[in-house]
């Protein structure tokens, strides 16, 4: 009579080939958009025999190996003859106990070992403590040991003082202008006027417009040139005065 380990042998060594009705049924299931779930078998080459895996498409039965696989947790498609797969799932390994009962081997499970521990009791090594006779006592008095003295305390770090920049004043100077052309200059430091009204002359002030930039040229030369109009028809109309008061003067002369 054969053990059961010879059966197992001997189921593994024949090649279980893909009937023609299991091709056509993969066939049907992948027009249908579901890969069907095979398994390999032990002819199968570079796969754990009884691993999983699904059929994605088929090819030429001329090329042998025909059927693209993709094995359970893996992204590669691999090339598989029909005995290499298998559409029915394998059932557990099974193996005898000395005592005749059937268990199912699972290989990701180890054995547990059926040794037990034994625990060795080792004699004591180190004499008794009656043959050793007890150490005279000492009559000396013993010195008190000196107070500790305290530590001193460490001194704090001092804080870091943040260098404080300088601050700049603030400085505003004002430039007032009439249509008379007259000048003034009003200059206020921080929260301090420092000076106020100042007169300037209109050519000071067209001097430092030229200076500062063409956009401040520009408005002041507005403002003198209207300033300039008004002075001359200032003079224009004193002068008439002028020759009138003239006239006035020689006709009483006369």
């Amino acid at each position: 009579m054969s053990s059961p380990s010879t059966k197992s042998a001997s189921r593994r060594s024949a090649q279980q080939v893909l009937s023609e009705a299991e091709l056509a049924r993969i066939a049907g299931e992948l027009a249908e958009g579901k890969p069907p779930m095979v398994w390999f078998t032990a002819a199968a080459v570079g796969v754990a025999e009884g691993k999983s895996g699904k059929v994605v498409a088929l090819g030429d039965p001329a090329d042998g190996d025909f059927l693209q696989v993709r094995p359970t947790g893996s992204k590669d498609v691999l090339s598989f003859g029909p005995s290499e797969v298998t559409l029915t799932k394998p059932a557990r390994a099974t193996t005898v106990a000395p005592g005749g009962s059937t268990r199912t081997r699972q290989d990701s499970v180890p054995e547990q070992s059926n040794r037990k521990d034994t625990t060795v009791t080792q004699p004591s090594t180190q004499p008794s403590a009656a043959a050793t006779p007890p150490a005279p006592r000492s009559l000396a008095p013993v010195p008190d040991e000196p107070a500790a003295a305290p530590k001193p305390a460490a001194p704090r770090p001092a804080k870091a003082t943040a260098a404080r920049k300088p601050k700049a004043p603030e400085v505003t100077v004002t430039l007032t202008g009439t249509a008379d052309g007259e000048w003034t200059v009003d200059v206020v430091n921080g929260k301090k006027r420092s000076v106020k009204g100042l007169a300037v002359s209109s050519a000071a002030v067209a001097q430092a417009a030229k200076i500062l930039h063409p956009e401040v040229e520009e408005v002041v030369d507005g403002i003198l040139e209207a300033a300039r109009g008004v002075q001359q028809a200032k003079v224009a109309q004193l002068q008439a005065e002028l020759e009138a008061a003239k006239r006035l003067l020689a006709e009483l002369g006369d």
